[in-house]
């Protein structure tokens, strides 16, 4: 029996996605079996409690499929066979080596009701015994179908989406904040989606994406609605626009904040990337749109939005419809003022240091005014936000100099974290990058240049080096560092295990200095070879600065590996 799971048959489609991992011999077509997880009785997101049974024929209508006999009707949907429960309907989809009708069996087992599937599926599906919805596409039904099962509850929510290269994760947070605040007087709940977690009011559910499946989306959505939530802010991916996985939403405002080479490995070239993000500025993806008038790409997004568009400069252009003026950057966070086309001024804060958080706490304020709440009440509720997990967030163990860890892991981003520290930092920046296997290796060389030339001490070492060999990503990083000419940069250090690597910047720090580690921020494990151990950044960057001050020597660090 193959121990491979539904999703993992379609891993091409998402870049944190599991190879197969296979054992035995194949079975026949239709009996796969996924392996269910332990930690849950059934995988996956929440699931609403309450749902109006949706008859299999009102579903093929919808669809165009033809229509099965009887009177079955179903109350999920699912692409994952190990998440079925009685009701669903089990999406089975094509993918890279084995296509999803290959666990309908499995599904038919735990109560699946009908199968979604393609013509090459059909046949596979049928064998169970179960009722077959077949469409020549049925990942781009899926999200409509799914937002049906659940009584459209995308449609009581007020939508905010943020999508762009870097900082969605902040501006989400932002945002939340700013609903959080307008929600207070009324006592409604907020929603959250996204790269660390879904937050349902204040319960956490872990992402295993920056943006869900379509059938777990729109299961969110309906959990969030039945749960008292009036509005949610998520982030959305360009795999989620290519892929369908915001199918059957509409985003009441939809925010871009940048673009720069990133995923392009999924995407082709750059114009690629950028088309997949402009999808969340037409007709059937938003109502309007909310974009940086500073950055290339949403200069270029202003006159091809089919939504109408308010645009934004935390450089202050006149031209657009809302700026930052008298910016006072500070090392725990900015003050602002924000000035709107109506002659509003507001004074704001942004929580998190550094010039692109100005910008990403600007977008937050003119995406919550634009969704009709008032502009203080939204600076009010940005600037009361904590902080984001793994976006510069601060270790304080006692030590006297600073201790950051961010989750920039592109060259852009990097290069802005860099300057933002520089500017609040007395001494010396000693600075800890990897580079994740199984990903572009194009930006390698760019990043490894940028720690170097940016850090006093650059400190290159493992990230997630997933099937790759971490030495080969290393000297990949090394040559880029290597381009800096020498007077330009800083001391260079190779340490190939990630611990070694934080103790040994931490080693260095002096008081008035800055130790930032860089790449991982929120996760909590770190994948080498196929197998993911704990690992937390914060945690072993706390635990060396503890180890230094007690002096257990400058080099010592707590063994973090688990046995397998």
């Amino acid at each position: 029996m193959r121990t491979i799971t539904s999703d993992q048959c379609n891993h091409q489609d998402d870049p944190d996605a599991a190879r197969p991992s296979l054992r035995g011999t194949p079975g026949p077509p239709g009996t796969l079996t996924a392996v269910p997880q332990a930690d849950q009785s059934y995988p996956g997101p929440p699931r609403p409690t309450h749902v109006r049974p949706v008859p299999l024929t009102e579903l093929a209508r919808q669809l165009g499929a033809e229509a099965p006999g009887g009177d079955a009707a179903a109350t999920g949907i699912t692409h994952d066979s190990r998440a079925v429960r009685p009701g669903d309907i089990y999406a089975a989809l094509p993918g890279a080596r084995f296509h999803g009708a290959d666990f309908a069996t499995q599904a038919a087992s735990l109560g699946a009701v009908a199968v979604l599937t393609d013509p090459a599926g059909t046949e596979r599906a049928a064998a169970t015994g179960l009722p077959v919805l077949t469409v020549p596409d049925p990942r781009g039904r899926m999200g409509a179908l799914a937002a049906t099962v659940y009584g459209e509850p995308g449609k009581d929510l007020l939508q905010i989406g943020i999508t762009g290269t870097s900082g969605k994760t902040t501006t989400a947070y932002l945002i939340d904040g700013g609903l959080r605040k307008a929600e207070e007087k009324d006592g409604g709940l907020t929603g959250l989606i996204g790269t660390v977690e879904s937050r349902i009011g204040d319960e956490r559910v872990k992402s295993e994406r920056t943006t869900p499946e379509a059938t777990e989306l729109q299961a969110l959505f309906a959990v969030m609605r039945e749960r008292g939530v009036t509005s949610v802010a998520m982030e959305v991916s360009s795999h989620a626009l290519v892929l369908g996985r915001v199918d059957g939403c509409v985003f009441d405002i939809a925010v871009f904040n940048n673009l720069s080479p990133e995923h392009l490995d999924f995407h082709p070239d750059m114009e690629d990337y950028f088309r997949a993000k402009r999808q969340l500025f037409t007709t059937a993806r938003s109502r309007a749109g909310v974009v940086n008038f500073d950055d290339e790409y949403g200069y270029r997004l202003i006159s091809e939005s089919e939504v109408p568009v308010t645009t934004f400069s935390a450089e202050g252009h006149p031209d657009a419809d809302w700026r930052a003026e008298d910016v006072e950057l500070g090392p725990l966070g900015s003050v602002f003022t924000a000035v709107g086309p109506k002659g509003e001024s507001v004074r704001a804060a942004a929580p998190l240091p550094g010039p692109f958080n100005v910008a990403n706490a600007l977008a937050a304020i003119v995406a919550l005014v634009s969704a009709g709440i008032d502009p203080q009440t939204a600076a009010d509720g940005v600037a009361a936000v904590p902080g984001v997990p793994g976006r510069l967030e601060r270790v304080d163990a006692g030590q006297d100099y600073l201790a950051v860890v961010d989750y920039a892991h592109k060259p852009d981003a990097v290069e802005s974290v860099l300057y933002a520290i520089r500017k609040v930092t007395e001494g010396s920046v000693h600075a800890v990058l990897g580079c994740g296997g199984d990903r572009d290796p194009h930006k390698r060389t760019a990043m490894g240049s940028a720690l170097a030339r940016l850090s006093d001490t650059a400190v290159l070492t493992s990230d997630n080096p997933r099937s790759e060999d971490p030495l080969a990503i290393l000297a990949t990083m090394l040559a880029g560092a290597a381009e800096v000419p020498a007077y330009e940069r800083g001391t260079v250090l190779v340490e190939e295990d990630r611990a070694a690597a934080i103790a040994a910047a931490v080693a260095r720090a002096e008081p008035g200095d800055t130790v930032l580690v860089l790449g991982k921020g929120h996760e909590q494990g770190q994948d080498i070879a196929g197998v993911v151990r704990p690992f937390d950044d914060k945690r072993v960057l706390r635990d060396a600065i503890e180890h230094k001050r007690l002096g257990d020597g400058p080099h010592s660090t707590p063994d973090h590996r688990t046995d397998a």
